[in-house]
């Protein structure tokens, strides 16, 4: 007569991931828009939808896609803005899988999400001043504060435009990082006796359809003459910080002269342009140049920082240099362990091999910090096996016998690579 072992989570087998498809959709769909027929892409019956509970597995995002099981589709669950999903990454997607049981199976969708113009390039500032000496010869360069557009592609921002022209005309220098420095450049010289204060207008403009443009205004107060302009002792600093860094660490000294006597060689620093992600992290102390950490740095949001500085003197000249700072990876994520599908009990006539649960496992961190091996407890007729990536399946390894044990404890224990590494156990019951 057949006994069973009881487990307390239900049996049933897996035949791994059966198939995947890609989707792509743009930003902003209303909700309930038809993402794509699922059932039909891969083949499945929608009475086996139903009768296999199937239901979206993902870590992350579930508030975007829902799947309607009476018509096999995949819907808008929620309207997605592509730029607060991912930010700059392209391409931007969704990545989920389909669970089915009785048999257990599970499928692996993807759902790109493209960009549209939803957004006009954007500066920090509405107006910045500058302080120019009219002794300032052709070819002088300021930086100007970039723009910032959330859209990517054509979408995103594309080039900039100075009015009036009458002295100065806008230049852009590519960056190895692929952005592109903003600097004023003066054409004509200046007049203090005819202008005193001169107001331009920097426009920033996009490449999308329709057009969408931003506007800083630019106030210029003309000076007697200064001589000689501040300038750095290098164009490009480098420095590392730890990703559990302390606010208020000093991440490096930034460090310009002038040759200037009194008010016009004296040196003030400040932050020119940030990138978005670098925003209120950082600080610099306008008189000697420090840089301190004003905020927590995550290695998994942030590798690396750059901010530009910019050294002004009293006399209204510029210099500017490049700061990069780089992330440094702590083990500080332990393995994170979600049990995606458990059964309660199984026959103890079960063939070995057969599934018994199915288990995903993340770790936040990086590299070897983020390599995770599973095991079990010992003498148990049970092995885990990892089917794909980030995927294990408790299996049995041999014949079950009811008489020798009727249930089992099972402690899954999850461990990374780092150092010292970190672990999670759960216990199956």
């Amino acid at each position: 007569m057949t006994g069973q072992v009881l487990l307390f989570f239900s049996v049933f087998s897996l035949s791994s991931v059966l198939g995947q498809v890609s989707y792509s959709i743009p930003e902003e769909m209303s909700k309930g828009s038809l993402v794509g027929n699922m059932a039909k892409d891969f083949g499945l019956d929608v009475k086996r939808l139903k009768s296999g509970k199937a239901r979206i597995f993902t870590r992350d995002n579930d508030e975007y896609i829902e799947l309607n099981n009476d018509r096999g589709v995949l819907l808008i669950k929620n309207r997605i803005d592509r730029e607060a999903l991912c930010g700059q990454t392209t391409p931007c997607a969704l990545h989920f899988q389909i669970i089915l049981e009785n048999p257990m199976e599970f499928y692996s969708v993807t759902v790109e999400i493209t960009d549209v113009n939803d957004n006009p390039p954007s500066f920090e500032k509405n107006h910045v001043r500058f302080k120019i000496s009219e002794s300032a010869v052709s070819g002088a360069k300021f930086i100007l504060d970039r723009a910032v557009d959330p859209d990517v592609g054509l979408n995103g921002l594309q080039t900039y435009k100075l009015e009036p022209k009458e002295n100065f005309v806008v230049k852009l220098h590519d960056q190895a990082d692929g952005t592109k420095n903003v600097e004023m450049v003066l054409e004509k010289p200046l007049d203090r006796e005819k202008h005193e204060q001169l107001s331009l207008v920097l426009t920033a403009v996009d490449g999308g359809e329709p057009q969408m443009t931003g506007t800083m205004q630019i106030l210029i107060t003309v000076l007697d003459a200064n001589d000689n302009a501040p300038v750095f002792t290098q164009p490009v600093y480098k420095a590392s910080i730890k990703e559990n860094a302390q606010v208020g660490t000093i991440v490096l000294t930034v460090t310009a002269t002038d040759a200037d006597d009194g008010s016009n060689g004296k040196i003030t620093y400040s932050i020119s342009s940030i990138l978005d992600n670098a925003r209120g992290l950082f600080e610099v102390n306008d008189e000697n140049g420090e840089i301190r950490l004003k905020g927590n740095v995550d290695y998994e949001k942030a590798r690396i920082f750059q901010i530009n500085i910019r050294a002004s003197d009293d006399g209204g000249l510029v210099d500017s240099c490049k700061v990069m700072i780089d992330v440094i990876d702590m083990n500080d994520n332990k393995p994170d362990i979600h049990i995606m599908s458990k059964s309660n009990v199984i026959s103890e006539d079960a063939k070995p091999g057969t599934v018994v649960t199915m288990i995903n496992i993340q770790d936040a961190d990086s590299d070897e910090n983020g390599k995770v091996q599973c095991i079990i407890n010992d003498n148990i007729p049970f092995v885990m096996k990892s089917t794909t990536s980030n995927f294990y399946s408790l299996i049995t390894d041999s014949d079950l016998d009811r008489e020798r044990a009727s249930e089992y404890n099972i402690s899954v224990t999850c461990s990374d690579e780092g150092v010292p590494s970190l672990s999670s156990s759960v216990t199956l019951t």
